[in-house]
């Protein structure tokens, strides 16, 4: 592969005409040279730039004669979002799906719709790409209404031809008629729901075909001419200091190597082929490197208590208060409980790969000096923080979007697209970094470990009380745009992260209030990651000192453990009430779409098998951030007493998240998320032993504790209830069914077994231990 040629606006806007929504053409030297060409090249020799002080100077949608281009900053994870947006695009523009270019997370081409996470590709960058869309329309009807001598009313649009009195013109032609830039129009009319025709309807994954044929065009596949090669040397923990390099002629020595790069704790080699790079960091074969061993991180044994001790935290926020202190004061029936979940990773099948090409000096025409290749989830931050590190303004640097493993969550790759940018940079050529599984399992910032105290009051008709305190890292350390020290490397080099969030709200506190209609209270104890610069501080002090492991945003953030706890405690309180657990949900809930949920699962609940014998049932229910999509999930297990082995067997999950633009893809996500919140509840948990990491293979691969996940044959039955509602916005689906899942679970155990699990993950060893208690 060579790299991508950097184009210009006058690229996509040159020709016999165009409709842009989103691009400035005027106001610079490059804009307003673009412009000139565009209007001097257009047939009907219009430019009609409307606001154009006030348009953005990048792109949401370009109609040209020969092509209807999409850019999105929404990019594809594998998750099948970019058929999602093109439905939701074409929809607009009366067309079908395989009449679009995508063109995805670019610096220089695509509007910044921030990061593609937390599921909001089809619930914000959708709605934004809908309205660009129809902003779009309207200007093609004012042409085709010119056109044909009729007022824009009388139009009819299908099949990209306008119809009017027998008469029909073609978008093509009405494109020819000259270029017209447009801000995007969030007054635009959009078209009606009941008129859908490709919204709605389960379209083909527009990115499969070339996964199918092996053409598809991974990251993995990226390698500019004149590539080198590059790996990095980690140090042996997290706070492990001062390395002294031995043995540099003996790696210098070996056939292929370029060089090596040593900036404070980072240190690389960068050689013409993979072979020569790994032999050179190789401590037999090349470099070795002495270090001092720093302090070890809080013991992972001791996590549980270490969380709730006040000397580990730096802030208190009380995230609802409905003033239930008093009740639970005067309750006669007060039932306490606790909860832990460990640190988890997001294992990403191919580890992490990018490519980085920094020049001495920038490109003429551009202005870019550093181009980096990754598959990072926010391309603006990651090129806000790689400019920092290189000392180059945002402006020089390109990062561009290229698909590689499904991540769900902020894992390696934006490390790893930094390490490539330094050795690059030391080498002034591009450089391929791709890390090996060590480097994955042991140095991607992991979803954080959490610990959760819950207190609720029993009255005649149900829970009249209820208090979550929760004890959780930052569930957030992404690249910051403004800070290189919030990347893997930038830390290397002495640089400081961020100072830890001063909130939990939607964060690591994600889901921890719940939407039921009883008064509650939810306080947060957030957690030092590092030392600080004191007591109640949570700025990092020098040198960086973890205190626990890197944490980070996995899917659903704190809300896979906040709805562990809060639907296994809510279960715990049905029982205690004696009330059936799906009856007292309905019951408890105020809003009419969560009891719409919770009564699909009841056929399937009232005919569940009876509990006990190791065969048990359990449901949970959340609304994922409590003001977005509703989910409801059965899950059907046995529990083999010789073993401590959990199989699931079956999983309902009934699922509202507004209007539904593609049900297959819809399915699709729902059964991933029940799959991966399976594997986290019964399989996953990160080791480690002094300041570093231990689980740094699959357990299939190696014996030991390592790092382990569901197979294909522990894959259960998975129906999916679909409840489409047309008159209500898309909300997200990459998160909110997984926050069910390791409650379902829990509470399915304590059907089986009548033992009440309290702690993730449930494995054999746990269960047995139980068992035989």
């Amino acid at each position: 592969m060579t790299t991508v040629a950097s184009p210009s606006r006058r690229q996509f806007l040159a020709g016999a005409g165009a409709i842009a929504v989103g691009f400035s053409l005027l106001g610079t030297g490059v804009a307003a040279a673009d412009s000139a060409a565009a209007g001097s090249e257009g047939e009907g020799g219009e430019v009609r730039v409307d606001d154009p002080a006030g348009a953005p100077t990048q792109s949401w949608l370009v109609l040209t004669e020969d092509a209807i281009t999409v850019f999105s900053g929404k990019v594809e994870l594998g998750t099948g979002v970019q058929t999602s947006l093109t439905q939701i695009v074409v929809e607009e523009l009366r067309l079908g799906v395989g009449d679009v270019r995508y063109v995805q997370g670019d610096t220089l081409l695509n509007v910044d719709q921030g990061l593609t996470a937390g599921s909001k590709s089809v619930q914000v960058g959708g709605v934004q790409l809908r309205q660009a869309a129809a902003t779009a329309f309207a200007e093609l009807s004012r042409r085709a209404a010119k056109a044909l001598g009729v007022d824009p009313s009388k139009l009819r649009a299908a099949d990209g031809r306008f119809t009017a009195r027998g008469r029909t013109v073609g978008y093509a032609e009405l494109l020819r008629t000259g270029t017209t830039v447009l801000p995007l129009d969030t007054t635009a009319p959009v078209r009606d729901p009941r008129d859908y025709v490709v919204v709605g309807t389960s379209q083909p994954r527009v990115d499969l075909p070339g996964k199918f044929d092996a053409t598809f065009r991974f990251l993995h596949d990226i390698v500019p001419a004149g590539t080198l090669h590059g790996r990095v040397v980690r140090p042996p923990g997290r706070n492990a200091r001062n390395p002294v390099i031995g043995n540099l002629d003996r790696a210098k020595a070996i056939d292929g190597v370029v060089a090596v790069v040593q900036q404070e704790r980072f240190i690389g080699v960068v050689a013409t082929s993979q072979w020569a790079a790994a032999r050179a960091a190789s401590p037999t074969t090349g470099i070795t490197v002495i270090w001092d061993q720093g302090p070890a991180l809080i013991q992972q044994a001791d996590l549980p208590t270490a969380l709730r001790d006040p000397a580990n935290h730096y802030a208190t926020v009380v995230e609802k208060d409905d003033g239930v202190a008093p009740v639970l004061a005067a309750s006669d029936h007060v039932l306490t409980a606790q909860y832990f979940t460990p640190f988890q990773m997001h294992g990403t099948m191919g580890a992490s790969t990018a490519v980085a090409d920094v020049r001495p000096a920038p490109d003429p025409d551009t202005g870019i000096q550093a181009t980096v290749w990754s598959g990072t989830q926010g391309v603006t931050a990651l090129r806000g923080a790689i400019a920092g590190l290189l000392g180059l303004s945002p402006a020089a640097v390109r990062v561009i979007y290229e698909e590689a493993s499904g991540c769900y969550g902020h894992d390696g790759v934006d490390d790893c697209a930094a390490d490539a940018a330094l050795l690059s940079q030391a080498v002034g050529a591009p450089v391929r970094v791709q890390w090996l599984r060590a480097d994955e399992h042991g140095w991607e910032p992991y979803g954080g470990a959490q610990a959760h105290d819950m207190t609720a009051a029993l009255g005649p008709k149900g829970i009249t009380a209820w208090s979550h305190v929760i004890y959780a890292p930052t569930a957030n350390s992404r690249p910051s745009a403004k800070n290189p020290g919030t990347l893997l490397a930038g830390a290397l080099k002495g640089l400081l992260p961020d100072p830890l969030p001063a909130t939990s709200v939607d964060s690591s506190g994600r889901n921890a209030p719940v939407t039921y209609g009883f008064p509650q209270r939810v306080e947060a104890h957030l957690i030092k990651s590092f030392e600080t610069t004191g007591p109640a501080s949570a700025a990092p002090s020098a040198p960086l000192t973890y205190r626990i492991p890197r944490t980070t945003a996995m899917r659903s953030l704190g809300g896979f453990s906040n709805s562990f706890a809060n639907e296994s405690f809510f279960d715990e309180l049905a029982h205690a009430a004696g009330r059936d657990p799906l009856a007292l949900r309905i019951a408890s809930l105020p809003d009419p779409r969560a009891v719409a949920v919770c009564k699909a699962l009841r056929d399937t609940w009232e005919n569940r098998p009876t509990g006990g014998n190791g065969v048990g049932a359990g449901v949970a229910f959340q609304q994922y951030e409590v003001v977005n999509a509703y989910v409801a999930t059965y899950v059907e297990l046995h529990v083999d007493g010789a073993t401590g082995q959990i199989h699931v067997d079956r999983v309902v999950v009934a699922h509202d998240c507004g209007l539904v633009i593609n049900p297959n893809g819809l399915r699709n996500q729902i059964e991933g998320n029940v799959v991966q919140g399976i594997s986290r509840a019964l399989k996953e948990e990160v080791h480690y032993a002094g300041d570093a990491v231990t689980s740094l293979s699959w357990s299939s691969a190696t014996p030991g504790a390592q790092y382990d996940v569901i197979r294909f044959n522990e894959v259960p039955q998975i129906r999916t209830i679909l409840i489409d509602r047309p008159d209500q916005p898309p909300l997200g689906a990459g998160e909110p069914a997984i926050g069910t899942m390791p409650g379902a679970i829990g509470n399915a155990v304590f059907a089986a077994t009548g033992i009440r699990f309290r702690t993730l993950p449930l494995t054999p060893d746990r269960v047995l231990a139980a068992l035989n208690g």
